[in-house]
């Protein structure tokens, strides 16, 4: 049962005028301009990185389906970056937090996990897409076609969208106290559910669907396909060969531990266990540092990344000389 002075939630035109507070780093007062200055380099970093590989992958004639799935994640986590980072740069901006509406609040979290959800399905198809490569060389032209790679990318971002549509419906069903403080810079699952006035552990059972469904399915799809990965690596008898393969697997294995490390550490566990000075911290490295690193990672282990941006260099100062 709601507990007493929960807002009720038959009123249709409540959520239409309700308002959330995003406390953010209100904590962190003295701070806060160095924040600032530090979340917004590190935000244009992110998006010149990834706009980069993006538009350097575009504009190649032939992709090979590695370089598709890369433009794909660089996409993913350029639209993952401006659904959080606007809102954290406010929460630092504003002492007393930056307010939220209702449908604000929905809108955001929707979108944050479904574009969470589409990169967990995106790196499991890439390591299939590995998969094939080693252990299936000479059928990979012919398995990782360009119309397997398009209904990949396609059924990566519907399923991580209708799922992040019912979890965020179940969330925004539930009934919130009157306190609508939200202990964090945007609108995550376990900080709102925090707000829920019920004492049991139904809210969470949509977040814990949720998880199966965008975590543990992708991550037992990654795992199995290393597993092959690894027998496969076992019997080839030159280590040069065997590195050479097992390197075209480090930036994939990279990012993929990344994801799933800082996701498995807020999203998998009970609502009493919630911290929202431990949680902000772990969510910042989550959606700030983590975004920045995967052009990072790509750019420096990926070979063709590489040729594709000395190439869209060189271009460039051709055109300038012109």
């Amino acid at each position: 049962m709601p507990c007493e002075g929960c807002m009720g939630r038959d009123n249709v035109s409540t959520g239409a005028t309700m308002e959330f507070l995003l406390l953010g780093f209100s904590e962190l007062l003295r701070l806060r301009v160095l924040l600032f200055l530090i979340f917004l380099i590190v935000h244009l970093a992110t998006l010149a990185g990834n706009m980069m590989i993006f538009l350097a992958v575009a504009m190649e004639p032939s992709r090979p389906p590695m370089l598709f799935f890369l433009c794909q994640l660089s996409a993913i986590e350029l639209c993952y970056t401006l659904v959080i980072a606007p809102k954290a740069l406010l929460s630092l901006v504003v002492v007393e937090g930056s307010t939220i509406s209702f449908l604000g609040c929905a809108a955001q979290m929707h979108l944050f996990v479904a574009l969470g959800g589409a990169e967990c399905f995106l790196l499991a198809a890439m390591s299939y897409d590995r998969y094939v490569a080693i252990c299936q060389p000479l059928r990979y032209a012919a398995v990782m076609s360009e119309g397997l790679c398009l209904r990949l990318a396609l059924t990566c971002g519907l399923g991580a969208f209708a799922v992040a549509l019912g979890l965020t419906v179940a969330v925004f069903r539930l009934p919130f106290c009157q306190s609508r403080r939200i202990d964090h810079f945007f609108c995550d699952v376990p900080a709102v559910l925090r707000l829920a006035c019920t004492q049991s552990y139904t809210p969470e059972l949509p977040l814990l669907a949720a998880c199966l469904l965008l975590l543990l399915l992708p991550f037992l799809l990654i795992l199995a396909s290393y597993v092959s990965i690894a027998e496969a690596l076992l019997r080839v008898t030159s280590p040069v060969g065997r590195g050479k393969a097992f390197s075209t697997c480090i930036s994939h294995l990279a990012i993929t531990l990344l994801h799933y490390g800082c996701a498995t550490f807020i999203y998998i566990r009970p609502k009493s266990s919630y911290s929202p000075a431990r949680d902000k911290v772990v969510s910042l490295v989550y959606t700030v540092i983590t975004p920045l690193m995967y052009p990072l990672i790509y750019s420096l282990r990926n070979k063709e990344i590489r040729g594709i941006l000395r190439k869209m260099l060189r271009r460039k100062k051709i055109a300038q000389v012109n």
